[in-house]
């Protein structure tokens, strides 16, 4: 299986549980592997028979515009269901990386959902 990543993408999204954590955005960092098999498009050299990460990248800049989450693992369960549905991998793995607390680098999820 081939796969398209797009690695720490830097998006603001409102999130976390309570709601003055949520009142103004936070960054978050989101890395996206989407699973297809790309032979086609290595042999043609077709944009069309592969995923536009740009259009991908796009689409995650703009997902969080009105809208909120109390949890990361339900924000990366959003994301994936919506990548398979635009964009039709075989396989998606959303993880999201969140900085909130002083001591730690990070906190992330990690989900993987296939297509069904």
């Amino acid at each position: 299986m081939d796969s398209i990543r797009i690695q720490d993408l830097e998006v603001h999204y409102r999130v976390g549980v309570p709601k003055e954590e949520r009142s103004q955005t936070q960054k978050l960092l989101l890395t996206v592997e989407l699973e297809l098999d790309f032979t086609s498009a290595a042999e043609s050299d077709d944009l069309t028979q592969t995923i536009n990460y740009y259009d991908v990248t796009q689409q995650l800049l703009s997902f969080g515009v009105d809208r909120e989450w109390k949890l990361i693992e339900k924000l990366a369960a959003d994301i994936a269901i919506k990548l398979l549905q635009d964009h039709r991998p075989l396989r998606v793995t959303v993880q999201v990386k969140k900085f909130i607390i002083p001591e730690a680098r990070y906190v992330s999820v990690t989900t993987t959902r296939p297509v069904k």
